[in-house]
């Protein structure tokens, strides 16, 4: 009996640590969007972009997340030369490749929040 509570009080604890650990990670993952909407804005992207009907409208990225894997998304920003060959993209003007240099969170926040459309 005394074998079974302990094995029991053992399984509750690391199910609990689990879940704290999850929201956790659900949390950093909120944040990484909230940030990476940020340096779209700060970015200028609506200029050429739009989302939710806000910014260009003949360059969409409502639903992106749902097309593009985020490394996918990541080469796009940081490689666009070569995404518009891969994809052979005609759209004008290309992306320019600015975007690359940006600090590699920003980056990483910027995938997010494009990950986040869906």
């Amino acid at each position: 009996m005394t074998t079974t509570l302990k094995t029991r009080g053992i399984l509750q604890l690391a199910v609990f640590t689990a879940g704290v650990m999850l929201a956790g990670a659900v949390s950093a993952s909120a944040q990484d969007v909230k940030k990476g909407e940020q340096v779209y804005a700060a970015q200028k992207c609506a200029t050429c972009h739009s989302i939710a009907g806000k910014g260009k409208k003949t360059n969409p990225l409502d639903g992106v997340g749902g097309k593009l894997s985020a490394d996918e998304i990541k080469q796009w920003i940081v490689d666009p030369k070569g995404m518009t060959a891969k994809a052979k993209s005609t759209k004008k003007p290309p992306m320019p490749a600015k975007y690359g240099k940006l600090p590699a969170a920003d980056i990483d926040a910027m995938v997010a929040y494009m990950q986040s459309l869906k």
